[in-house]
């Protein structure tokens, strides 16, 4: 009898066991993460800020879990995805790629900490009182992309020096779309060359905004730091080929996944900055006190394989002076 009710214990105990996992596992603080873009070409930065958070001794469906959320470029997805997060009592919200992600979500919450990882300037836009002392409840990580247009175009004007006429894409509902094209006008000055601006705010409309390029004679093209243009780089390398315009991009994902070349800060480490910056949140710091961090290395990529494509003999000042070279 005995032997039978101990038995008939351990049965209760062993069927109790897959709810106290799931109890355990719903106790898990939960981080919600925005990819302004889309979830394959955040792969690699997702990577990035896992390895941050285990810098921290977090990891995912162990001690925190993480909601992954993906806007495709569209700015009128990332409010909605907010909201739910903080619906699901999220205790550290990341935003990516996106201002006025950000600007919204200060506006939804005070109190629950938000970590970004942007390419504007967090103190212009009233995101943060200071980069040492951010103040508030939003802290993160700026790679100051939308400053280096000048830099960007110089790169391009060495690989096509014949391209007098250079054009400029941007996202007009991208708060920096207009600091961005007036530092990418008076830098087209200075190199001697005349700046075609361009738009595009959804998917549909790029291929609009390559015929405008065309028309206007541009023969190289600089596309601005925006998420709908990671979301829709396939087709803006399809277009870039098609016209044979060279073209340079923001990041390195760019030209790993087939552009001709990028210049810009090395956003895998700002990922794992971020996921650091989360883990030391969960640790019961407080983002009012964790410095805005900035990048320290900034990567030139080069394509060789879209080079050839497009009848290109890459100078070998830039081959020389690149931090990769995709051949």
């Amino acid at each position: 009898m005995t032997t039978r009710r101990t038995f008939i214990a351990g049965l209760g105990s062993a069927a109790a066991w897959p709810m106290v996992a799931r109890a355990q596992q719903q106790a898990l603080p939960m981080v919600g993460f925005l990819g302004s873009a889309t979830m394959l070409g955040f792969a690699t930065y997702v990577t990035a800020f896992r390895q941050g958070l285990a810098k921290t001794g977090y990891a995912e469906d162990r001690n925190v879990a993480i909601k992954y959320r993906w806007a495709d470029g569209r700015y009128d997805r990332m409010s909605g995805i907010v909201a739910e997060f903080l619906r699901d009592q999220a205790v550290i919200i990341v935003l990516t790629g996106s201002t006025a992600t950000v600007q919204a979500a200060t506006a939804a919450t005070q109190t629950v900490p938000i970590v970004f990882v942007i390419g504007g300037d967090p103190v212009k836009f009233g995101l943060v009182a200071s980069l040492n002392r951010p103040g508030g409840n939003v802290t993160g990580v700026s790679f100051q992309a939308n400053s280096l247009v000048a830099k960007q175009l110089d790169v391009l004007r060495e690989l096509v020096q014949a391209a007098v006429i250079v054009g400029f894409l941007i996202n007009p509902n991208n708060p920096n779309a207009e600091s961005d094209t007036k530092n990418a006008h008076l830098a087209a000055e200075t190199l001697g060359r005349k700046l075609v601006v361009v738009s595009a705010a959804t998917d549909n409309e790029i291929d609009g905004a390559f015929a405008v390029l065309i028309q206007k004679r541009a023969k190289a093209l600089l596309v601005s730091a925006d998420p709908l243009f990671v979301a829709s780089r396939d087709r803006v390398f399809a277009l870039a080929r098609g016209h044979a315009l060279p073209t340079m991009y923001s990041s390195r994902e760019y030209a790993l996944a087939g552009g001709l070349l990028s210049y810009g800060p090395d956003q895998a480490d700002a990922f794992r900055q971020a996921g650091i910056q989360v883990g030391r949140i969960l640790k019961g710091e407080k983002p009012a006190d964790l410095p805005v961090v900035q990048p320290t290395k900034f990567e030139l990529v080069i394509n060789l394989k879209t080079a050839d494509a497009l009848d290109l003999e890459m100078p070998p000042s830039l081959l020389a002076r690149a931090d990769e070279v995709i051949e």
